[in-house]
C-alpha cells in the first residue's frame, strides 16, 4: 500500500517546526532572549532596592548607615515595610546635632578657662562623677599643660590659676 498524504494535511511546514535532527532555533533563540531578561530583570530589581542607599549616600554617615542596614534586612527578610522605612528616612534630612552641641561645648570649655577640646581629656574622674561625696574635684593643669584632678579642698587656688573673661566675672 502507497503511503499517500491525507487531503486535509497542509502541504508546506510552518518555519519554527523543525525537521528531525536538526537544530531547534526557535528554541535556541527563546533560550538565550530568557537569559537576557532574567538577568536584566535581577538588575533592575537590586538597583531599584538600593535606591534608598543611593539617595542617603550624601548625606550622614549613621543615616546611610541605618539606610543599608534597613534595606539589607527588607532584602532579606521579603518585608517591604523595612525598604519603605529606609526609602523615606533616606528622603528626610535630619539635623546636625553635633554641629550645634560642638559649639555649646566649646563655650563651656571656654567660660571653664580651657582650652578648646581640653575638657573631654579630663574625663569623668573631672566632674566628680568618681566622688561619692558630690563634690567635684577640680581640674588643674601642670606647668606641662596636662590635665589633673585636684582634691576638693584646693579648689580656691585652683580658681585663681584660671583665666576668667571680663563678661563672666
Amino acid at each position: 500500500m502507497a503511503e499517500s498524504i491525507n487531503p486535509a494535511a497542509p502541504h508546506h511546514l510552518p518555519s519554527f517546526i523543525t525537521a528531525p535532527g536538526h537544530t531547534d532555533v526557535l528554541m535556541v533563540v527563546l533560550s538565550i532572549f530568557l537569559i537576557v531578561v532574567v538577568v536584566l530583570f535581577g538588575v533592575l530589581f537590586f538597583r531599584l532596592h538600593t535606591l534608598p542607599e543611593r539617595i542617603a549616600h550624601k548625606s550622614q554617615r549613621v543615616q546611610f548607615e541605618i539606610v543599608a542596614v534597613l534595606g539589607l534586612i527588607s532584602l532579606f527578610t521579603h518585608m517591604h515595610i523595612f525598604w519603605i522605612a529606609g526609602l523615606l528616612l533616606a528622603l528626610i534630612e535630619i539635623p546636625d546635632f553635633g554641629g550645634s552641641l560642638g559649639r555649646i561645648a566649646g563655650s563651656v570649655e571656654k567660660i571653664a578657662g580651657l582650652e578648646p577640646g581640653e575638657g573631654a581629656d579630663l574625663g569623668p574622674a573631672a566632674t566628680g562623677a568618681a566622688h561619692g561625696d558630690g563634690a567635684a574635684a577640680a581640674p588643674i593643669r601642670d606647668d606641662a599643660g596636662h590635665g589633673a584632678t585636684a582634691p576638693s579642698a584646693k579648689k580656691p587656688e585652683v580658681a585663681a590659676t584660671r583665666k576668667k573673661e571680663a563678661g563672666h566675672v
